[in-house]
């Protein structure tokens, strides 16, 4: 019989205490027929049987009773129950958007075999920070390891895809070939990259997106030849549509093969490192050891590898911090607007609870229990909460898509962010949770008053546990609303202040395209050399053109090219100190940019191969060297070869709008060898005109179409666009927390009301006798005024203190500023504090015009 009651414990208590004696005696007088050996078991299973479908039936009822009652009840107050769909609903979709945007940057597994276990390999020195391998410590490295069970390197390139309709600039990846094996990713069609192709070279393996644009998904494509760069490529795979290694904008791959040419130069650094670790290898094992090789090499190549280090990061550690605090921001902007929603619908029901105390109190006294009460309650919390959520999915469902701005461009994946199956079983969970979280605790306070003082119409000023859970809403609304309007502020000054940055050069009015010639094809200085006079002869004549230019790659979008430098008569020293950012140029690239020229001259149509090397440097160049006299004149070598310097211009944010650049040098294109340093060979085209620098494009395209009919053009852009793209994840972010603050101030504000308004509804009797005693109106408005700004200083307080902490964990996206700036805090401050008031604004009001009288009587 202890089996049976304990499951009569599965009937609600009500149904229990009424019914369960009953039951038990029933079954009793059954159990006594059943005898035998088997007695025990099948009493057992007809106990099980008997309560368990019809506990089931018994609490399906109830419910169904529950929510109709619920549908009913908040029939009559429609404003109530729209208000509280709404916040749950940007509660539970900002967060469901947010984290879904955090799961797929920072946690959805990469497409690849067992990513956890793959790492970045970078060099590092100090003042420089990481940067790629050279060939000659890529080889060392990986004939030196252990912890790996395999190195590869890859690096990229730009190549023309002719021969096929309209010539096309692919991204290329070039890679060794256990590149693939260590991603773990089979080809789609044929094969990849093997070690037979490193000797032969003039393979490719095409992506999915270039295999489906330019070959119709053709399976055909294997075994025929494409042309890059001019030269013949036998197509021997197609990689599946979910791969996109190096990065989303990777179109196909061939292979990498070194020459003995290549081990010369340990300061040649292009080679990206890729490991995957050894079976049971602890990344912090593995960078050990290759701590190890590094001081190994540097001490047999002292001046080669003079405090080179290396550095083994998880692959998708590699990220950069900006990128990572942008996510982790704004999930700390959406659980404050869930604390808020959770806050404010606690207020919403307390209030309401409180307000339907009568009509609980005239149900106990006919016979329900507190149980009973709880349960109708916790249902009307639960049945909004599921509408609230349901809204909120699918604000999280169009919304996440939409965050894709914030997703860093390097993170090698296919997919946009969305919503995925975990993330949607979370919004459920946090739906049930946020229902329950506010619904319990004013259910649970509204059932124990079953006083019949309830009948009464008038109530008493609540008590001082009432009086506290009310304050402790306020205070949190208001430091959740202050916690992300700061960091909100704060992060709108830090955008603010890189838009004031001066960039270098004047971006409006100025067309860019990119025509990367093939090297094959314009290996000899002369051949390039025509093609760009001839493109920018006729571009030059366009109607509404000032000026064109070539140059090896635009500020902002080729953000290194370093060489270390020797002046002339001093040691040669290869550190951040002695580093410039190299770049070949045209005449007029200068006047295009509206770089200012600051001593000596431009670069001349009569600077050639045949005429003495010369240069233009940045200020900061000559302020390094020649702080004290003119640079022009002085002689120094940069990439092999000793020039003179003929000219100074203003400094060029090159690394873009938040960190300093590497002084710079500018190099005639004409006077480039032959065959030499052909990375740098100019490739970008800059255009200055009058006005619709868009319109300038279709004659653009035709001159390089005329000059070159094999010659793609691609990233066509105004550099306006490019500029604005250094902050534009920024922006988007600002934006949307800028929403988030906005809301957030709502709903603090409606919070705030409520509160303040069910406190003057509970101290009614008060305020009469107030009144009554001669105290003036303007006192009584100030009263509720003060006790709500009053609580919403404290809110404030704490709010700053949270948004200082977070400001200082996320100082990388600052800029700059501070994290207590003071116009922010005082901004915040203001707006919370002035929220506060509107809010309490109308129930200070309606205090004030308590008519004595009439609270007395009702009293």
């Amino acid at each position: 019989m202890r089996l049976y009651r304990a499951l009569l414990r599965l009937y609600p208590s009500g149904y229990r205490q009424e019914y369960g004696e009953e039951l038990l005696a029933t079954f009793v007088d059954k159990a006594r027929e059943r005898t035998g050996l088997l007695a025990p078991l099948r009493n057992a299973l007809a106990a099980a049987g008997d309560v368990v479908p019809n506990a089931l039936l018994v609490h399906a009822d109830l419910l169904h009773q529950d929510l109709r009652h619920a549908v009913r009840s908040l029939a009559r107050t429609p404003g109530f129950a729209l208000t509280v769909v709404l916040v749950v609903a940007l509660g539970v979709g900002a967060n469901t958007a947010a984290f879904s945007l955090a799961d797929f940057v920072l946690l959805r597994p990469l497409p690849f075999r067992e990513p956890d276990r793959l790492v970045k390999l970078w060099q590092a020195t100090p003042g420089y920070g990481r940067f790629q391998l050279s060939p000659a410590n890529y080889r060392d490295w990986r004939a030196a390891a252990r912890s790996f069970e395999g190195i590869a390197g890859y690096t990229n390139r730009q190549a023309n895809l002719v021969g096929t309709s309209e010539p096309e600039r692919l991204e290329i990846a070039r890679a060794t070939p256990e590149l693939f094996g260590l991603l773990g990713v089979p080809p789609l069609l044929g094969r990849v990259v093997s070690p037979a192709d490193s000797a032969a070279g003039q393979v490719t393996v095409l992506g999915y997106a270039l295999w489906q644009r330019r070959f119709g998904g053709d399976p055909r494509v294997l075994g025929s030849t494409v042309r890059l760069d001019g030269e013949p490529h036998t197509v021997i795979g197609v990689m599946p549509p979910t791969f996109r290694f190096p990065s989303r904008e990777t179109d196909a791959w061939t292979p990498l093969i070194f020459t003995p040419d290549d081990y010369l130069d340990r300061n040649d650094n292009y080679i990206y490192g890729i490991a995957r670790l050894g079976g049971g290898i602890s990344l912090s094992r593995a960078s050990a050891e290759m701590e190890t090789i590094a001081r190994n090499l540097e001490r047999q190549f002292p001046e080669e590898n003079k405090d080179t280090r290396a550095v083994v990061l998880g692959l998708r550690d590699d990220l950069s911090e900006g990128s990572r605090l942008l996510v982790l921001a704004l999930c700390g902007a959406a659980l404050c607007i869930l604390l808020l929603a959770c806050a404010n619908l606690a207020s919403l029901l307390l209030v309401r609870a409180t307000g339907r105390a009568r009509e609980l109190a005239v149900r106990a006294a006919l016979g329900a229990g507190p149980e009973r009460l709880v349960r109708q309650l916790v249902t009307e919390s639960l049945a909004l909460a599921a509408l609230g959520g349901g809204l909120g999915v699918a604000i999280a469902l169009v919304g996440t898509p939409l965050l894709g701005r914030l997703v860093p461009a390097t993170l090698p994946v296919t997919d946009e962010p969305s919503a995925n199956l975990p993330m949607l079983i979370a919004a459920v969970m946090l739906t049930v949770l946020t229902g329950l979280s506010f619904g319990v605790g004013p259910a649970v306070a509204a059932a124990r008053s079953r006083s019949f003082d309830a009948l009464r119409d008038g109530a008493r000023a609540g008590g001082g546990r009432t009086r506290r859970v009310r304050a402790g809403l306020i205070v949190t609304e208001v430091a959740a609303s202050a916690a992300l309007l700061v960091s909100s502020g704060l992060l709108l000054r830090a955008v603010d202040r890189l838009h004031s940055v001066d960039p270098g050069f004047r971006a409006e009015n100025v067309l860019t395209l990119s025509t990367a010639l093939p090297w094959a094809k314009y290996l000899l200085t002369e051949r390039r050399e025509q093609f760009y006079d001839r493109v920018l002869a006729e571009v030059r004549a366009l109607p509404g053109v000032e000026s064109a230019a070539y140059v090896t790659g635009l500020p902002m979008r080729l953000r290194g090219g370093i060489f270390p430098v020797a002046i002339a008569g001093e040691a040669r020293v290869a550190d951040a100190t002695n580093s410039v950012g190299l770049r070949a140029v045209t005449p007029q690239y200068f006047t295009a940019l509206d770089i200012p020229l600051r001593e000596g001259r431009d670069v001349g149509e009569r600077d050639t191969r045949r005429t003495p090397l010369v240069a233009v440097v940045s200020r900061s160049f000559a302020q390094r060297y020649w702080p004290d006299r003119s640079p022009i004149g002085m002689r120094f070598t940069v990439a092999g070869e000793e020039r003179s310097i003929v000219g100074v211009v203003g400094d060029v944010r090159t690394r873009g709008l938040e960190r300093q650049s590497e002084p710079q040098v500018y190099i005639p294109s004409a006077q480039m060898a032959d065959s030499a340093i052909m990375f740098y060979a100019p490739k970008d085209l800059v255009v200055r005109s009058g006005s619709a620098e868009a319109a300038l494009l279709p004659a653009v395209r035709r001159i390089i179409g005329a000059a070159d009919a094999e010659q793609p053009i691609s990233d066509a852009r105004l550099l306006s666009e490019i500029v604005a793209d250094e902050t534009a994840p920024r922006v988007t972010q600002v934006r949307l927390l800028g929403a988030l603050s906005g809301i957030a101030l709502l709903i603090a504000g409606l919070g705030i009301h409520g509160l303040l308004a069910f406190a003057v509804s509970r101290r009614t009797r008060e305020l009469g006798v107030r009144r009554a005693l001669g105290e003036a109106t303007g006192s009584l408005v100030g009263r509720v005024l003060r006790e709500g700004l009053l609580l919403s200083l404290v809110g404030v307080a704490l709010g700053i203190a949270a948004a200082y902490l977070a400001a200082r964990a996320m100082g990388a996206l600052l800029a700059g500023v501070a994290p207590a700036d003071p116009a922010t805090l005082v901004a915040a401050a203001a707006l919370c504090l002035a929220t506060a008031l509107l809010g309490g604004l109308r129930p200070a009001i309606r205090a004030a015009r308590v008519d004595p009288v009439v609270a007395l009587r009702e009293e």
